[in-house]
């Protein structure tokens, strides 16, 4: 409903300049269905987020009934690939297909790519295998708080955290042309 409403582009900026924080530090998600619903409206709010600075990610990825055109319109910056895929990944030469060309798809559209649901090494070894931007799920680290989180950034690896860099530190735009190890939950 947020999309919808006017003045949401205003009020994300005002927040950020309230707080201090740069509008490149912020990464809104929308779902694939969300988006789909209504896109002439949802593609407004992207561009006036996209014109303050605010990145977007197209969470679900797979799940929806987008379209193509739609997707090749949006000014999104990143896909979430659904963990609905990912689970399926290691035994299943459909599911493998599918990440692989979604994977293939958002990198010819200019977008960084998320895979949500990580569990496995398994899991792992293959996304990273189809060049897969980030990766987030158990495999690396359950929910924790925030102080936890920055501690491990920081070098302090909680008790059974897979080892990788974490990727939320520093700003998104630094990062978005290199691939990362991982992207924590």
């Amino acid at each position: 409903y947020q999309l919808r409403e006017s003045g949401l582009a205003e009020r994300i900026r005002d927040a950020l300049r309230r707080h201090g924080v740069p509008a490149s530090h912020l990464l809104c998600e929308i779902t694939e269905s969300v988006a789909m619903e209504d896109t002439r409206a949802t593609q407004r709010a992207i561009e006036e987020l996209g014109r303050i600075g605010v990145y977007l990610a197209i969470d679900d990825f797979g799940t929806g009934y987008s379209s193509l055109h739609y997707l090749r319109s949006l000014p999104a910056r990143q896909l979430k690939i659904d963990r609905s895929f990912v689970r399926d990944l290691e035994e299943q030469d459909d599911a493998r297909a599918v990440v692989d060309a979604v994977v293939r798809l958002a990198h010819a559209l200019g977008l960084r790519v998320v895979a949500e649901g990580v569990e496995t090494a398994g899991q792992r070894d293959i996304l990273a295998a189809m060049h897969c931007d980030e990766l987030q799920g158990f495999f690396f680290a359950r929910p924790m708080p925030a102080d936890a989180l920055l501690a491990w950034a920081e070098g302090d690896k909680p008790d059974g955290a897979a080892d990788f860099s974490p990727s939320m530190i520093g700003s998104y735009a630094d990062t978005a042309g290199a691939p990362v190890a991982g992207a924590a939950a």
